[in-house]
């Protein structure tokens, strides 16, 4: 993408910090505490997975809607998780990348059901990734997503109460905007590499690169 591109990604994140249409009371006399509230609760940062004090980092910026993120995490992720996150060899953080307000609410859905229970309920939303979102129909969706957090252990009230968490999407978008400036992330997936950006590419040399990083 050019960097227009990248600067349309975030003005079009910006406008996503409302609650979901559907999860959106019909007054506005809602709790500022109560908000405040469900936010602590809930983490915006980054999802870390094997050794946090790996000599090597690698951060994946993904979109839950992007077709060849779905693909990255069905194939050369699982080899990533075998041969270097579970084995300790790398520290892995993952980042969402909103184009679009489905995406905002599916990484909103994974986080609301706690950092343990993240990457099964993301599996789950790229494998139904044709199924899940309907551009014009945010209450399907909404039903959709919340299948599938319903499968994974979640609660409907929970669920319900994480859609209609503005403070926790604004929080997100702004995270999300905030990393991907200074990653200069223009596609998806992209990955950074102990500090460089490195755009969309196959396992071989994604793990030739890690590699190299390893000294091995």
């Amino acid at each position: 993408m050019t960097s227009m591109t990248r600067r349309m990604m975030l003005a079009s994140a910006t406008a996503m910090t409302a609650a979901p249409l559907w999860a959106q009371s019909t007054t506005e006399d809602s709790s500022t505490e109560g908000a405040a509230e469900g936010i602590s609760m809930r983490f915006s940062g980054d999802i870390v997975l094997g050794n946090p004090d790996a000599e090597v980092t690698v951060v994946e910026y993904a979109s839950f809607t992007c077709p060849h993120c779905r693909r990255f995490h069905e194939g050369p992720y699982k080899q990533l998780e075998a041969e270097y996150i579970d084995t300790g060899k790398i520290k892995f953080v993952y980042r969402e990348v909103f184009f679009d307000p489905q995406g905002l609410w599916a990484a909103m859905l994974a986080r609301c059901a706690g950092q343990d229970r993240y990457m099964m309920i993301a599996d789950m939303i790229y494998a139904q990734q044709s199924e899940w979102p309907v551009r014009d129909d945010p209450g399907r969706t909404a039903a959709n997503l919340k299948k599938m957090g319903l499968v994974a252990g979640m609660d409907g009230e929970t669920v319900d109460a994480c859609f209609a968490d503005r403070p926790f999407a604004k929080s997100l978008v702004a995270t999300y905007q905030e990393n991907a400036t200074a990653d200069n992330i223009n596609s998806t997936p992209s990955f950074v590499i102990n500090g460089r950006t490195y755009g969309n590419m196959n396992y071989a040399e994604l793990s030739g690169i890690i590699d190299d990083a390893l000294g091995s």
